[in-house]
């Protein structure tokens, strides 16, 4: 009799007819679509990598969340706010590695490759993290690793992006350029000797910001970082060909507003930067120093926090001389005598959320021109001809919420509205315009840019608009 054998077949991975972009008003909101994404199998639901183009990292951890929490997915999602949306992701298990593309203005964290592990502090029940960076030590959201259960490796990747110049040339340039590169290749093969002669004749220079190959000479001189042969190197050594990734790109990548800008002085600001300053630790820390500095920030910013909630209650004079009193908190008066010189009763919950801005490094504030839009534009353009297709493409717009909690008068004597969820701050807007991380006069032409680059590298589109029913969207 004829046994039969069964083979054991690798499933195949699931591919959507057209590219999905999701664009949504608020980062957090794209998490929802990428769980979609891992439902539907699309999507691994583990080890998924990300490139992500934001001026803003998004890799904090909200305090008090209980770890737990990231297997609830509708508490989950109603727990997320724009800053702390790519962590829970990464202790859930989905994400491993995330390279995060950042405009040349904005500089939170060390550029380089970063190692770290995310896990549930065994103390708080809390999700923490390994890494020492400041960006995350500032927060005070470092543990040891001995300290976590349940550990997930994070590999993160940090790498700027500078501008492409010579645009208008471009085009013709690459073409032009890849076609020497080609008659030379053809050259070169039949000349050998003098190759090994006297290997760098050439005179062609690569286009600055191009992706396309390059000669001998070229690969003998590591490309420029910032670069985007630099990023397309690094991009290419995180993703495989046949992976399956996310592209997730917030607008305010190429022109990035800092709300706080307008709403307070500068006199408010060196203010708020005594109070909330940040104490690094020696170069090289011990174990025993890293603790203590996070033992430190974390009373420093529950104090801050204690004293505006005190100030929220009673700002008379007897209150602020008693919490000036404390250590730390001598700019404090000074603080309170400046805001109330604008407004008598200022919102001290929303200075207190600005405070939190003003650690070791201010929120990115860079309004491009026209011509600096173009050329951030070309230059996502030039390192993504180098990725294969992604999986599903995300865009935060970052642009507005209609719904306002507070009203305040800023330095310049115009109303802003302030719309909190869950303490934090999510948007702003001055009179009855728009909240602006993405400045508002430039995001739909900035979306249709970023639309059509994606049109021409990776074929048709699925534009999912959710932003269009969302409340936050302008009717």
């Amino acid at each position: 009799m004829q046994q039969t054998v069964k083979m054991k077949t690798v499933p195949q991975k699931r591919l959507y007819s057209k590219l999905p972009v999701w664009i949504v008003e608020d980062h957090h909101e794209v998490v929802q679509h990428i769980y979609r994404s891992i439902g539907s199998k699309h999507l691994p639901m583990n080890n998924i990598k990300m490139v992500h183009l934001d001026s803003h990292p998004d890799l904090l951890i909200s305090i008090n969340m209980a770890a737990d929490t990231v297997y609830d997915k509708e508490t989950l999602l109603s727990e997320l706010s724009i800053e702390n949306w790519i962590m829970p992701m990464v202790y859930a298990g989905h994400v491993s590695h995330v390279a995060w593309l950042h405009p040349y203005w904005a500089q939170q964290i060390k550029e380089g490759q970063h190692c770290m592990h995310v896990g549930k502090d065994s103390s708080t029940t809390t999700i923490r993290l390994t890494s020492r960076d400041d960006y995350f030590l500032s927060d005070a959201l470092y543990v040891p690793l001995d300290q976590l259960e349940n550990p997930k490796e994070l590999q993160l990747n940090v790498i700027r992006v500078d501008p492409v110049k010579g645009l208008l040339k471009r085009q013709h340039e690459l073409q032009e350029r890849s076609a020497k590169v080609h008659k030379e290749a053809q050259m070169e093969s039949k000349s050998e000797s003098v190759k090994a002669d006297n290997p760098c004749t050439s005179s062609l220079h690569p286009l600055e910001g191009s992706t396309s190959s390059r000669n001998n000479c070229d690969a003998a001189q590591s490309p420029e970082e910032g670069s985007t042969s630099y990023i397309s190197d690094k991009l290419k050594a995180v993703i495989e060909p046949s992976d399956p990734f996310i592209l997730d790109i917030d607008l305010d990548f190429f022109s990035c507003k800092n709300p706080f800008k307008e709403m307070y002085s500068q006199e408010e600001f060196e203010l708020l930067k005594e109070l909330y300053s940040y104490s690094k630790p020696q170069q090289d820390p011990s174990e025993e120093e890293l603790l203590e500095c996070v033992e430190r920030r974390t009373r420093q910013l529950e104090d801050l926090e204690a004293a505006f909630a005190d100030l929220l209650e009673d700002d008379d004079q007897e209150t602020v001389q008693r919490l000036a009193a404390l250590p730390g908190m001598e700019s404090l008066p000074r603080l309170i005598h400046c805001l109330k010189n604008r407004t008598p009763s200022p919102d001290y919950a929303m200075v207190h959320q600005a405070g939190l801005t003003c650690d070791y490094s201010e929120l990115p504030h860079h309004i491009s021109s026209e011509e600096e839009l173009q050329q951030m534009l070309t230059a996502m353009e030039l390192f993504l001809e180098a990725l294969p297709k992604p999986t599903i493409v995300t865009v935060a717009r970052q642009m507005a919420l209609w719904e306002t909690h507070v009203s305040v008068m800023p330095f310049n004597e115009q109303k802003v509205d302030i719309t909190f969820i869950n303490n934090t701050l999510i948007c702003w807007s001055q009179g009855s315009s728009l909240d602006e991380y993405c400045p508002a006069e430039q995001v739909e032409s900035i979306q249709n840019s970023v639309l059509s680059i994606l049109e021409s590298l990776f074929g048709c589109l699925d534009v999912h608009r959710e932003y269009e029913s969302s409340p936050s969207h302008s009717p």
